[in-house]
């Protein structure tokens, strides 16, 4: 059945469920990154969502935004790298400013996104069109800022649908940060690895949202 909003514990299973879809996807995420980069995207993630299971199983949280906070922190302490800082960043941030409501609707998915994704361009440098996750987060933050007013299922699904569109759109992009950078040119017609973990992510939690 699907919720229209979230509570603390649901939120905590909806990030289970993102957990195990990112390391289910691991292979995939590894050959989008071997692609354009060293191919080690797709291991510190599936490392990071392993945290993630440990930080979150059995517990319980004050608040959805504790369950983002503990997400956040579990990734940037176990991943390393450029990708553990930004996504866990991404939770992080996102969670802080939900403070302690105690549900999650379209209007905390909004407010998790617009800062989450805020904090990562702000540290990682990005901007749309550079070819990275920020490629992904901006369209799906756009589309849940446009849809506060929806109940959650119906937003997050279209959340979701813009994480994917912004994730393909990438493919058309050069890239013009990180290692893939040097391949200027080459580096057209494939997705960026964090672009595929953003659009994986928002589909887990559209998912578990609807029931499914």
């Amino acid at each position: 059945m699907s919720k229209t909003t979230l509570t603390a514990s649901d939120v905590r299973d909806m990030m289970l469920v993102v957990a195990d879809r990112i390391i289910a996807a691991e292979p995939i995420l590894t050959d989008a990154d071997r692609a354009l980069g060293d191919g080690d995207h797709g291991l510190g993630m599936a490392r990071g969502m392993t945290a993630v299971k440990e930080a979150l199983a059995e517990k319980e949280f004050p608040s959805p935004g504790k369950v983002f906070i503990a997400v956040g922190a579990a990734m940037m302490s176990s991943m390393g790298g450029a990708s553990g800082a930004l996504f866990g960043m991404l939770f992080r941030a996102g969670g802080k400013a939900l403070g302690d409501h105690q549900s999650f609707t379209s209007v905390e998915l909004a407010a998790l996104l617009r800062n989450g994704v805020d904090q990562v361009m702000a540290k990682g440098g990005a901007k749309p069109g550079d070819k990275t996750m920020v490629d992904a987060l901006v369209p799906a933050t756009e589309k849940a800022e446009e849809l506060t007013d929806a109940p959650l299922n119906e937003a997050i699904r279209q959340v979701a649908n813009a994480a994917a569109e912004g994730r393909d759109a990438s493919e058309q992009m050069i890239a013009t940060m990180g290692r893939a950078k040097t391949l200027g040119n080459n580096s057209l017609g494939k997705p960026d690895a964090g672009a595929v973990s953003v659009a994986i992510i928002a589909a887990a939690m559209a998912d578990y949202v609807a029931g499914e």
